[in-house]
């Protein structure tokens, strides 16, 4: 095995496996991908991309086709708002090199594709990716996720080449892992160590003796475990079991009924104990926080008065519905008032770098509205139901 700061060759079985580690705004790692496919001219060269994301980065009409409604309504609406923001986020790092975020990846389809080299994707498609690292999350990790979307979307943070060239040195690595191990280990898991294991899997299953792989530098040292073990039968290269989202527990399911089963209760209850004024008082209590946070979210997103009104009135309904947020409801609301032009979807990735862009592209304000609508009819939900609760105790402590 042969290693640099930034390529480990592996001979497993009688293969070559040549792992390139990338920074993925680096001009450096632009040319050094190019430079190690025509040096090598390997059989394969296999790439940390999905098909998904590799047609993103190839096509620049990619969003000109988007249905804002029918994302909202395939329940796809979050995907859709962390996928921008963490492609706004390194399309911002990538200004001040001048490199576009996965121009490394496409150096190495384009060369492979000038040598008549076979490429293949070898990541896990990014929305598998996000759906487990939101569906194998606790609620603290979940709200830790939103955080740090929210910290990445609005941050001002610049970077020098000289930062970038460190982030594929082995000890930077190794301290961002492990801050991220630390603040967010459910998202460490599914973001690095399966995909790890995805990638070693897809890269295994390349035809040839000669593989180049192009991986970001954060996966060299977990590709390469991977594809050890894989070499030494200690492991299987079985992709299936992390290519799907784990199915709701069947106690969740339960609690997303049981929960609003038990607040319809409680209302009725205080209708029944405390009489017209007590039921009627925690009756309000449900509808006013619900629908007025609620409210409040789709007002800061700056949504159309109708949209507001409808989060108003939604809320309070939704929350007590598994099946149906309220943030679909007030962001189709949001999109058929003000309907996302053809200016719009051309200037999607680029307003969504910016604050200022969130608002003044209508696609991202639906988003917006479906977002902040739907974190304050949580909100509401949380402060209601502890409010009905203490008016519930306080009506059979008497």
């Amino acid at each position: 095995m042969a290693q640099t700061q930034t390529q480990t060759v592996l001979t497993l079985n009688g293969r070559t496996i040549t792992l390139v580690g990338t920074a993925h705004i680096s001009e450096k790692s632009v040319s050094e991908v190019s430079e190690t496919i025509k040096t090598i001219r390997p059989d394969c060269v296999a790439i940390e991309l999905d098909q998904n994301r590799c047609n993103s980065i190839t096509n620049p009409d990619k969003y000109r086709e988007l249905d804002i409604i029918k994302v909202l309504r395939q329940k796809q609406g979050f995907l859709l708002l962390a996928n921008l923001v963490l492609a706004s986020f390194q399309k911002r790092m990538g200004q001040s090199t001048g490199v576009k975020p996965g121009d490394e990846m496409v150096a190495a389809m384009n060369t492979a594709k000038e040598l008549g080299i076979p490429a293949v994707m070898a990541d896990r498609p990014i929305q598998i990716t996000l759906r487990r690292a939101w569906a194998c999350n606790s609620s603290t990790g979940k709200i830790k996720l939103i955080s740090a979307l929210l910290a990445s979307a609005f941050s001002k943070e610049e970077i020098s080449s000289e930062q970038i060239e460190n982030l594929k040195k082995q000890s930077e690595m190794d301290s961002m892992m492990s801050e991220l191990s630390e603040y967010m280990p459910e998202i460490k898991k599914v973001l690095i160590d399966e995909r790890d294991e995805y990638l070693a899997g897809s890269i295994w299953h390349s035809d040839g003796n000669s593989i180049v792989a192009v991986l970001g530098a954060g996966h060299l040292a977990g590709v390469k475990k991977h594809l050890e073990k894989i070499a030494a039968g200690e492991e299987m290269p079985d992709l299936e079991k992390i290519s799907s989202v784990p199915p709701k527990k069947a106690g969740t399911k339960i609690m997303g009924w049981v929960i609003p089963a038990i607040i319809v209760a409680m209302i009725g209850a205080g209708f029944y104990f405390g009489g017209k004024a007590k039921g009627t008082e925690m009756a309000l209590s449900w509808i006013l926080w619900n629908g007025t946070l609620s409210a409040i979210g789709a007002a800061a997103a700056a949504g159309h008065p109708l949209a507001i009104l409808v989060s108003f009135i939604g809320a309070p309904i939704t929350s007590l519905c598994p099946l149906i947020g309220v943030g679909l409801v007030s962001g189709i609301m949001q999109a058929v008032f003000c309907k996302p032009k053809v200016k719009d979807l051309e200037l999607l990735s680029d307003d969504a770098c910016s604050v200022k862009g969130f608002y003044k592209n209508r696609i991202l304000r639906v988003l917006l509205v479906f977002f902040l609508s739907s974190i304050g009819s949580s909100a509401g939900t949380f402060i209601a139901g502890a409010d009905i609760i203490t008016k519930i105790a306080s009506l059979f402590g008497k």
